[in-house]
């Protein structure tokens, strides 16, 4: 196999655009739109658990998540997170993309519903059970990363590969999005079904009884989408790389991509037989160390230092918004009038930056490339966080409010039309097909340890610094990002095996033995 490439996987490499790989979109971004509504809408429905959990008789200010706990309920699912994306990672190498992929969607379907149902007699057995079945349900989604990017890049053509990859993980925008709209339909129905004062007018009568089912109602409804592509999830075939270059099953490779491409194609295994004794270096060796060493810490360290800035702005921007005024005082409003604005104001900043920069990066990154739009987002990522830092004093002021709103939004959108996309993409791109789904877990689960420091941090950060100095910590966070791209491979246009090294191996040891005998020349 090492002259040229299977016949299988260059046909998948120059297929046009067809139905399949819009299929593959729609199947694999699901759980990604899954994934980020999960993650994303509890930090919708945190304030309304302080004041239905940790009312305080008495007090002049609604309930409160005491700080320990509101990390947990933000973080937890992001530890489970971080878990499933090594363990998937490893076994979707190891049994499979297919076999594992299920196994992914059915753990965040039930934990999805189970959060939801976390009943106790008492606050902190309901805080413990939502926080033990979000770590779980995020262990599931852990293993959507790296399995849906692994499966896509799989079965892409090279000319647009990165655009569908892009696509699989631009789904997330709609689920931070469907996140605020479920969250505002379900607040303004009991809101106008169940109308309560004002906490300053009556701190008991403004935290409605019911208000204890819209925060599950929201929790829950996560399910609906993940369950819905279960189906199209379990009849997808085996992607042919895995099969032809892990499982050496060339027969079985061209048998379900004839099927998918709906053209025969030859099985050849006699390619398979030859190419068994290379290119087999694992992931602890030497030869993985000089061919993707520095791609690893490349992949990893920017997803790291990215996720960092980005988990911090999405969080606690609730937080943001009512430190410049965006959103009213906590007291003039009752609990579920408050799920509303919080909701509203994230679903603003989704519609207006999030969404439109993951689908600029569709649009552009097989145009412009991977390592430019990286290093572009990080960029302008830098450059408005400081904006918005140095003259912090400045768009504190009423008139200066919306300007505030406007360079907050900048930074989302340069952020997922730059590094929160391209982080995604670029790992499922550059290694071997034996640990491409190994590689990107522990490249997702590196960016998951810097939302880790982000959801448990930031708070501490914030009080003891102010928002200020935290903006400007974050801006220099993203000008390391954009250092730490310099190691990130350009791999637009190219073939899977070209970037990984499984095509030309006999090319390229000819080439250093060429270049090993020039250097023992006589001069």
């Amino acid at each position: 196999m090492a002259g040229e490439p299977l016949k299988v996987l260059d046909a998948l490499d120059v297929a046009k655009t067809q139905w399949y790989h819009f299929t593959a979109i729609v199947i694999a971004g699901m759980g990604f739109f899954t994934d980020a509504y999960d993650l994303f809408c509890v930090s919708l429905v945190t304030k309304l658990l302080g004041r239905i959990y940790y009312h305080k008789q008495g007090s002049d200010k609604p309930g409160e998540l005491p700080g320990n706990v509101a990390a947990a309920v933000n973080g937890v699912a992001f530890c489970g997170t971080l878990s499933g994306q090594l363990f998937f990672g490893w076994l979707g190498d190891k049994m499979g993309r297919k076999r594992v992929y299920g196994m992914t969607l059915m753990l965040m379907v039930i934990c999805s519903v189970a959060s939801g149902l976390s009943f106790s007699s008492s606050p902190t057995s309901v805080v413990a059970t939502l926080c033990f079945f979000r770590f779980w349900l995020g262990f599931g989604i852990g293993g959507d990363y790296p399995l849906s990017a692994t499966i896509m890049s799989e079965y892409a053509n090279k000319r647009t590969r990165g655009a569908f990859i892009a696509a699989v993980f631009a789904m997330q925008g709609f689920g931070i999005l469907a996140g605020g709209v479920v969250a505002i339909i379900v607040s303004a129905a009991f809101d106008a079904k169940y109308p309560a004062p004002s906490y300053q007018e009556n701190p008991n009568a403004s935290t409605i009884p019911q208000a204890d089912y819209v925060w599950r109602i929201i929790v829950i409804f996560g399910a609906f989408p993940a369950l819905l592509t279960y189906y199209w999830r379990m009849k997808m075939p085996e992607t042919a790389r895995y099969t032809a270059l892990v499982a050496k099953n060339a027969k079985q490779a061209a048998a379900d991509m004839s099927k998918v491409l709906q053209v025969e194609l030859e099985s050849e295994q006699d390619k398979i037989e030859e190419g068994k004794s290379k290119n087999e270096f694992g992931l602890f060796s030497k030869s993985f160390l000089r061919r993707h060493g520095l791609h690893l810490l490349g992949t990893t360290s920017t997803w790291f230092l990215l996720d960092i800035a980005f988990y911090s702005q999405n969080l606690f921007q609730k937080d943001i918004f009512t430190a410049i005024g965006w959103l009213p005082p906590a007291k003039t409003m009752n609990a579920i009038e408050e799920v509303f604005k919080i909701a509203r104001a994230q679903t603003l900043i989704a519609l207006c930056s999030t969404v439109p920069g993951y689908w600029f990066t569709v649009a552009l990154i097989d145009v412009m490339g991977r390592f430019a739009i990286q290093l572009m987002g990080f960029f302008f990522m830098t450059v408005f966080m400081f904006a918005l830092a140095i003259p912090y004093n400045h768009w504190t002021l009423p008139d200066h409010r919306i300007g505030f709103v406007v360079m907050y939004s900048l930074t989302f959108f340069f952020a997922n039309f730059g590094p929160n996309a391209t982080t995604f993409v670029v790992p499922a791109e550059i290694f071997p097909a034996r640990l491409r789904s190994t590689c990107h877990g522990i490249s997702a689960a590196s960016g998951k340890a810097g939302a880790i420091i982000g959801a448990f941090g930031f708070q501490a950060v914030e009080k003891a610094f102010g928002v200020k100095k935290t903006l400007i910590i974050l801006g220099v966070v993203n000008a390391l990002g954009a250092l730490f791209t310099l190691l990130v491979p350009e791999s637009k246009g190219k073939s899977l095996e070209e970037m990984s090294g499984e095509a030309g191996e006999e090319v390229e040891r000819e080439t250093e033995a060429r270049a090993e005998s020039r250097r023992t020349m006589p001069v």
